[in-house]
């Protein structure tokens, strides 16, 4: 899985994909709160092993939105 940065600012509610370190998986998790400033962005990641913690974009980080967030309720 190559590396890549997001093309979009990551909002809370976006899907955090890690590189697993040598011998272990890849991690899963969402964001839930953006911490820090523009260009010392900073994360906490609720993770699929229902923990949390804070992650600092890296190589390896692959950012995707949350396809919920661009779906909208139809107008009535």
């Amino acid at each position: 899985m190559a590396a890549k940065h997001p093309t979009t600012d990551p909002h809370v509610g976006d899907w955090i994909e890690t590189r697993g370190l040598h011998g272990q998986s890849a991690r899963r998790g969402q964001i839930a709160e953006l911490l820090g400033r523009q260009g010392h962005e900073h994360y906490r990641v609720q993770w699929d092993e229902q923990h949390e913690s804070i992650l600092y974009p890296a190589d390896g980080v692959i950012i995707t939105p949350n396809p919920e967030r661009h779906a909208r309720p139809p107008r009535g």
